[in-house]
């Protein structure tokens, strides 16, 4: 069994592709075979099921992956170890949601490139409800969370900063000339949110259940900024974090509203498994998010 072999196989099980496979690791398509042939003659058991043009891990495939998943990883940390680089090198995997993406990484990935250059940043775009399964799976490096707080006993979960959510509407609309809003008035009105499963369209819909308002129109949608444009046209009300809608706010495009006994926030956070090895690569990249994003009250505060 050889590692070249293993890390062959791993991506195959990502990937659910040969010819994929072998793109994205400088194979010729023959040589991805002959490898994973020879990997299931010296095992004895069939890896992958072949269903026409479609492959599916086998469970023997599935136990195996497990240990290849550790294998190449030690195998990684082992040559990073032993080649003594001062300076951070590798790659790094990373995903989180638009909004954070979009507001509050782009200033960490700037400074971490100015500084880091030997290192290769990956991003994977994924849904938010499969960033906790890729991160403990290993896939990804290190995910972000824009969420209540989370809690895991396999993961380590490191809170940055607090998010106020906000309740929003245009600038014209009847609501906005309101120093606040009741339960009736939000009875009945057009609700504009992000798609079912975002954190906070979770944390707004207990809201509005706990309060008794019953949905009447919802439009769902993939985009913040699309939710804005509609909701700057005077489509409905819209409950979105504050960093997503500061400059419409600053240029009075929207209007937020006060919500009578209710306020609203979540939390920005970075996520890596318990278990994964802080390369010197990570560990610089944490630094960075660190110096730009997190609130240094904001630990004191959660302890208390």
């Amino acid at each position: 069994m050889e590692i070249r072999q293993l890390i062959t196989f791993r991506m195959i099980a990502r990937t659910l592709s040969f010819s994929r496979t072998a793109t994205l690791l400088n194979y010729v398509q023959s040589s991805v075979t002959a490898q994973i042939q020879a990997l299931e003659e010296e095992l004895g058991v069939p890896l992958f099921d072949r269903l026409g043009k479609r492959i599916a891990l086998t469970d023997a495939g599935k136990r195996l992956l497990v240990y290849a998943e550790k294998i190449v990883d030690l195998a990684d940390e082992a040559r990073i170890v032993a080649s003594s680089e001062e300076v951070p090198s590798g790659t790094l995997t990373m995903s989180a949601p638009e909004t954070l993406c979009a507001y509050r990484l782009p200033a960490v990935l700037r400074l971490f490139r100015e500084r880091y250059p030997q290192v290769k940043l990956i991003f994977r775009p994924m849904p938010t409800s499969d960033l906790k399964r890729v991160v403990y799976e290993g896939d990804i490096d290190i995910v972000f969370a824009i969420d209540e707080l989370v809690h895991s006993a396999s993961l380590v979960v490191e809170p940055l900063l607090a998010e106020p959510l906000l309740l929003l509407v245009a600038s014209d609309h009847p609501l906005a000339r309101q120093p606040f809003v009741k339960v009736q008035d939000l009875q009945g009105e057009p609700f504009l949110l992000t798609e079912a499963g975002c954190s906070y369209r979770s944390v707004f819909e207990r809201a509005l259940h706990e309060a008794g308002i019953h949905l009447t129109t919802n439009l769902e949608f993939s985009s913040v900024e699309a939710i804005k444009q509609c909701v700057m046209a005077s489509m409905g009300i819209t409950f979105l974090p504050k960093v997503t809608v500061e400059a419409e706010l600053a240029q009075g495009r929207l209007q937020p509203l006060v919500w009578e006994n209710y306020e609203f926030h979540v939390y920005s956070q970075m996520l890596w498994h318990k278990e994964k090895w802080i390369s010197p690569a990570l560990q610089a990249f944490l630094n960075v998010v660190r110096e730009v994003l997190k609130e240094p009250a904001l630990e004191k505060a959660l302890s208390q």
